[in-house]
């Protein structure tokens, strides 16, 4: 089939599923897509009391009675507190706030918090989940090295990728983190191998209605047109005020990978759109010496997000510190696909909050209980260490509630959205989880950080807002039809696999 040919082919389908989306969309209040009658009872069923028409401007919500973990010191926390909501904006937080008109959400029993915040997720890789739970990074002559990430994820699987690929990756992977109540995520995307790659990427987290920072990094193939074609994707999807999509949900990074001959080119196209600069350094990929010389000629600037930083010197890191640059940790990927140590060490001895990052589905999950609860446990135990070996000078042991900081503050500002998200403040855009805290894996409640990071999985998480608007609602995602778009993900990865050449390897 000719190359315009498949790219129709592929643009129908993506319609397709668009279509079906938006009209899931504007039924929120109704069914979700597609969905059979008995579907569509038991979605009414599960929306009893869901308070209507919620994130519309004028439409007021009081989410009431809640352990409130606001994540603003100015603000506090409240035992038993209420969370007034205007359209899509936080405008009180406190205890037994006048509910006037507003509807009201019970929050008995639930620990009401900011979303979650992922700064750095691949999320065209949803097909592939669990293939490459035991490999590692890349082939480096050791017994574990193959299959591995780079010779069969980016070689061979991400090659084949087709627009319609993209768009069902993301937008499922989109809808799986927004159920686990992350309600931001900046989308690591290298799947630019044409501009409608590129687009069915955006249309993609678009769809998924939740806050995303689409991440335009490199592609593959001669149909390519990274790093020129940020121009037009800025101009068509991110032209109204402070760089926002349409619907006030998405913003956009540029990717500028310093292992890249041309990444110059990114760094000067970053500059021009006045866009951040997301990239990757990893020590055992051999960027250590090229990450030197950058820090070294003054080039780490304070809108640049860093992912991994394993490996790095003493020297770059000052000058990371100095440059106010954003890090964002993977921290259980960093350990399981050698990676290098995650440096939680070093941003605690320097004073940087970093922010968390799921990185790839193809290995390990991407809720964020597990990112808390490897991070908190990792830290502490090289601390606990030093402290069993007598050493007296050593960093404080990283706290549940510090962990959650790096969750969803320390996102929100790497991310360049602090002024919206990443606490419980009024004037910020309502994207609210409440975690049901009388479940039977976290009854009794005795410390609510604790609880969220030491006890707590995507199960607990029961309802989601996003711009003051119920995304997920007692346990049910709205306005998708989970079924009809698991199987079209499914129908991905058959394609994906057989075009390739992969073996699934079903079982070891």
């Amino acid at each position: 089939m000719c190359k315009l040919c498949k790219a129709r082919a592929g643009a129908t389908r993506r319609d397709f599923l668009k279509g079906t989306l938006a009209a899931g969309a504007g039924a929120m209040a109704g069914g979700g897509l597609l969905a059979s009658a008995s579907a569509s009872t038991h979605a009414d069923e599960a929306r009893s009391g869901m308070p209507a028409h919620s994130g519309e401007a004028g439409r007021r919500v009081l989410i009431r009675g809640g352990h409130v973990l606001s994540m603003d010191d100015s603000v506090g926390d409240f035992e038993r507190g209420d969370v007034l909501i205007e359209g899509s904006r936080i405008v009180a937080v406190g205890p037994e706030l006048d509910a006037g008109d507003a509807e009201v959400i019970d929050a008995a029993g639930r620990i009401v918090m900011p979303g979650f915040i992922d700064t750095h997720h691949h999320l065209f890789e949803t097909a592939l989940r669990s293939f490459l739970a035991d490999g590692i990074m890349f082939d480096d002559g050791t017994p574990e090295g193959s299959p591995n990430y780079m010779d069969h994820i980016l070689g061979k699987l991400a090659p084949v990728y087709r627009p319609e690929d993209v768009y069902i990756n993301e937008l499922f992977g989109s809808l799986s983190q927004l159920d686990a109540g992350v309600t931001t995520v900046m989308d690591t995307s290298q799947i630019h191998h044409s501009p409608e790659h590129s687009d069915a990427a955006i249309e993609a987290l678009r769809d998924s209605v939740r806050r995303s920072v689409f991440g335009y990094f490199e592609g593959q193939g001669e149909d390519a047109q990274y790093p020129q074609d940020a121009r037009r994707i800025r101009e068509q999807y991110f032209a109204t005020g402070e760089g926002l999509s349409a619907d006030g949900l998405m913003t956009m990074v540029m990717g500028g990978e310093i292992y890249l001959p041309d990444h110059e080119t990114a760094w000067a196209l970053a500059h021009e759109l006045d866009l951040p600069l997301a990239y990757h350094v990893v020590g055992s990929l051999g960027m250590a010496e090229t990450f030197d010389e950058l820090a070294a000629s003054g080039k780490i600037e304070e809108n640049h997000i860093l992912i991994h930083m394993t490996g790095m010197s003493d020297m770059a890191w000052q000058a990371v510190h100095d440059a106010g640059a954003h890090v964002s940790l993977a921290v259980p990927i960093e350990m399981t696909m050698r990676h290098g140590t995650p440096p939680l060490m070093k941003t605690s001895e320097l004073g940087i909050l970093p922010s968390l990052s799921s990185d790839v589905e193809c290995t390990m999950t991407a809720d964020f209980f597990t990112q808390m609860r490897s991070t908190l446990t990792l830290q502490r135990m090289f601390v606990n260490e030093l402290a069993l070996q007598g050493q007296e000078e050593r960093p404080a042991l990283l706290t549940s509630r510090e962990v959650i900081r790096y969750a969803t503050l320390g996102g929100a500002r790497g991310l360049k959205l602090e002024h919206r998200v990443g606490s419980l403040t009024p004037g910020k855009e309502a994207d609210i989880i409440l975690l049901d805290a009388e479940a039977i894996n976290v009854a009794p409640l005795n410390n609510v950080p604790g609880a969220v990071v030491t006890l707590m999985e995507r199960s607990n998480v029961e309802t989601v807002l996003v711009a003051g608007r119920v995304r997920k609602w007692r346990g049910q995602l709205q306005g998708a039809d989970i079924p009809r778009l698991r199987d079209e993900l499914i129908a991905s990865r058959d394609y994906l696999f057989e075009t390739a050449g992969v073996d699934r390897r079903m079982f070891d």
